[in-house]
């Protein structure tokens, strides 16, 4: 026969026993933490060598943030694996939109032509004599391939500021193919599709304006 437990001992026992049992009931309770996202940059560096051509004459270029097409204004990272449906990946994303990242690159590159004095990126209190508009039309991965393959599409429209007519007018395509079916192969190919994008853009503002 199992003699019953003295009080002042089921007292304490019970003042062991209880903390440990919220605890766990807290803890089941909790969400679970969430991990943070790979964070990815586009360089997209074009030759350095590319700026070594001369000043030329007093023309200035702004070069106003791209736009971005609907699905395309966000820091997520898109891909397709079939037409028309936009899908984002979960746990990988840009550190900053598309449009914020490519603009410096786009000025920097228009710079390195030597077609204009000054290429300035906006907002800006100066008025240039031409002014860029472009629109990011397409920036995502596509599984429908084999291999996945990176598709950057721009459209860009080159303005005479004080006429306001359109100089020149373009839409740039540039496909590269993954090196892996994954997040990170995109970034890759991304990395390369800009290189040849902005080069392709900058030789297209200075030819328009020569």
């Amino acid at each position: 026969m199992t003699r019953p437990a003295h009080p002042a001992m089921a007292a304490m026992l019970a003042a062991t026993l209880l903390p440990a049992l919220l605890g766990g009931c807290a803890r089941s309770l909790l969400p679970e933490p969430v991990a943070s996202p790979a964070l990815f940059a586009l360089s997209g560096e074009t030759d350095p060598r590319a700026a070594t051509a001369p000043a030329a004459t007093a023309r200035t270029l702004i070069v106003n943030l791209p736009r971005a097409a609907p699905g395309f204004d966000t820091a997520r990272i898109a891909y397709v694996r079939r037409p028309y449906e936009i899908e984002y990946f979960a746990h990988n994303q840009w550190v900053d939109t598309p449009s914020n990242m490519l603009a410096p690159k786009m000025v920097r590159a228009i710079e390195g032509t030597g077609a204009f004095h000054a290429v300035l990126g906006s907002p800006t209190s100066a008025i240039g004599q031409f002014r860029l508009e472009t629109e990011i039309v397409r920036l995502q991965q596509d599984f429908s391939t084999t291999p996945s393959q990176v598709r950057l599409t721009l459209r860009a429209v080159l303005i005479d500021t004080a006429t306001r007519k359109v100089v020149a007018s373009r839409e740039f395509d540039a496909r590269v193919d993954a090196p892996t079916d994954d997040p990170y192969g995109g970034v890759i190919a991304a990395q390369q599709a800009v290189s040849r994008l902005v080069a392709e853009l900058a030789s297209f503002c200075a030819d328009s304006v020569r």
